[in-house]
């Protein structure tokens, strides 16, 4: 008898022992988006946002509950949906039609932000790598990316800081990026349309989430949605609009397209505007070279992604290589004919990233006989630390190094006027085109039932096989703890003890389960 409850004890304790690491887990991950843990700290930065009564509240339950109710299917690689049509998606797609009389027009501009002072880039790193859509992990790993975040971001924060201190001490994209919606508001206002631009940044002040806190408060009905990338990227606007869709799903009723009618603008690379406003800015720096083009090349330098994205349907690169193709065509219109070559940088990780890698590209120029080099920053439309501290620093002593003596690099569009004009036009189209909703916009670019591969890591032969990779890791890490306790004991930890046992022996004993049960079964009930 004492045998068979030995075992059951045992069998007790290993049950006991695999939901108290899953209640581990989503403890751990609930705290890190919430900020009452140690792994997210966002400071507060009054200079970058407004209060509002429900923004921070806002904020963190949108994280958590992203959170908690994916965890589980996370951790055991359940079965994913893709996109499920929501009761509002299942009304008919009404065209939004010209602006009527009484609409409250809103464009919500999607970037990628970045730290004002030095004292926020560490916070800044966590958030940029603890988004599943920078960093892909396997389905059993996926638990712990906070802490795989916070330790990338604390072994990167001392080059970080370095490079943010020789532009100034921090990002000025959220101040450009305001600088474009002021200007995007006034052409508006020129053409017979009253509206107002929210900043949502991905990663910092004023966050996603912000900026849709307070373009609900203003009672926008009609909404566009406006990624500042002219290239669709799985990493850019697509982590944004899957933070959109999520946050569109915790209120249905509030985001009913009778209510507030919103569309999305997934990519502009090759709108005559936007190919116009970089072709005129390189054609200025290509000036001194008029009818001597076979001394300078121009050099597109884009941002780069993991080549397992392309591999799993980005559009990312063939919308770069379309674009580059594009602008050459509208800068050779004239007579003068000048060549170009496209290169990937900021390249980070031990994966395999976009080739050729800029630095690469430039010493391979110089040991040409290259001298003149026009660089373009492509997949930029504002300055920021790529191309500041990248590209004007890092890229231009490479160049010199290797021989090339004229390094000339195009400045980013920022509130260039035809770049602006180029933006009222995309908003104007938009409005008057058939609504594309931010669901239908993960399904054209981003099948979500299919998972890109891990970063860096790769498990199993097949998905399956991986998801059952990580259900044996969990039996098997569940087993060592309790066959470690039963062999020798409770191991030594601090903190307090409950009844007499070290709070992890506690949680796996008998006897603590027991005196909780009773505990609860003699409590006194009111009704």
């Amino acid at each position: 008898m004492n045998h068979h409850v030995t075992w059951f004890k045992r069998g007790v304790i290993m049950a006991r022992t695999a939901l108290a690491l899953a209640a581990v887990l989503l403890a751990d991950s609930c705290s890190a988006f919430t900020g009452t843990g140690a792994f997210l700290r966002i400071p507060q930065n009054n200079a970058l946002r407004r209060e509002t009564p429900c923004s921070r509240s806002s904020v963190t339950r949108i994280r958590c509950a992203a959170t908690a109710d994916n965890l589980m299917d996370r951790f055991f690689g359940g079965k994913k949906s893709s996109n499920p049509v929501t009761p509002t998606e299942q009304l008919p797609r009404a065209r939004l039609g010209s602006v009527r009389a009484g609409d409250k027009v809103g464009i919500l501009f999607l970037n990628l932000g970045g730290p004002e002072k030095l004292s926020e880039v560490e916070d800044f790193l966590f958030n940029l790598f603890n988004d599943p859509d920078i960093i892909r992990l396997p389905n059993i790993v996926k638990p712990f990316q906070p802490f795989i975040a916070r330790g990338i971001a604390r072994r990167r924060a001392p080059d970080s800081r370095a490079n943010y201190e020789s532009i100034g001490g921090g990002s000025p994209i959220c101040k450009l990026t305001q600088e474009q919606g002021d200007c995007l508001e006034a052409e508006l206002r020129k053409r017979g349309v009253e509206s107002k631009v929210y900043i949502g940044m991905r990663y910092w002040y004023p966050f996603t989430e912000e900026a849709v806190d307070r373009l609900l408060m203003d009672d926008v009905n009609r909404l566009v949605i406006l990624p500042m990338y002219p290239q669709y990227s799985i990493s850019t606007t697509g982590s944004s609009i899957r933070l959109l869709n999520q946050i569109m799903k915790e209120d249905l009723k509030r985001w009913d397209p009778r209510k507030i009618d919103h569309t999305v603008v997934p990519d502009y690379f090759d709108h005559p505007g936007y190919l116009a406003s970089q072709a005129k800015l390189i054609r200025k720096e290509l000036a001194e070279f008029a009818g001597r083009t076979g001394e300078v090349k121009v050099m597109f330098s884009a941002h780069g992604v993991p080549k397992s994205y392309v591999e799993a349907g980005d559009p990312y690169k063939t919308q770069i290589e379309k674009c580059a193709q594009l602008i050459m065509d509208e800068v050779n219109r004239g007579p003068d004919q000048f060549d170009y070559v496209l290169s990937f940088q900021s390249r980070v990780g031990p994966v395999k990233w976009l080739e050729p890698y800029t630095d690469v590209v430039l010493e391979e120029l110089g040991a040409a006989g290259l001298k003149n080099l026009v660089v373009v920053p492509l997949s930029f439309v504002s300055e920021h630390v790529e191309t500041l501290e990248e590209i004007d620093q890092e890229y231009r002593e490479v160049a010199h190094e290797a021989g090339i003596t004229n390094f000339k690099r195009v400045p980013a569009l920022n509130s260039d006027p035809l770049f602006i004009s180029t933006l009222a036009d995309l908003t104007l189209a938009a409005l008057e085109k058939p609504a594309l909703r931010v669901s239908e916009c993960l399904d054209l670019y981003q099948d979500e039932s299919n998972n890109l591969p891990g970063y860096p890591w790769e498990f199993g032969v097949t998905r399956a096989a991986e998801q059952w990779n990580g259900r044996l890791a969990m039996i098997g890490i569940a087993a060592l703890a309790v066959s470690q306790v039963l062999r020798v004991g409770c191991p030594h930890i601090e903190g307090p003890a409950i009844l007499g046992k070290e709070p992890f022996c506690a949680a796996l004993s008998y006897d603590g389960w027991s005196w909780l049960l009773g505990f609860l079964s003699n409590a006194p009930t009111t009704v």
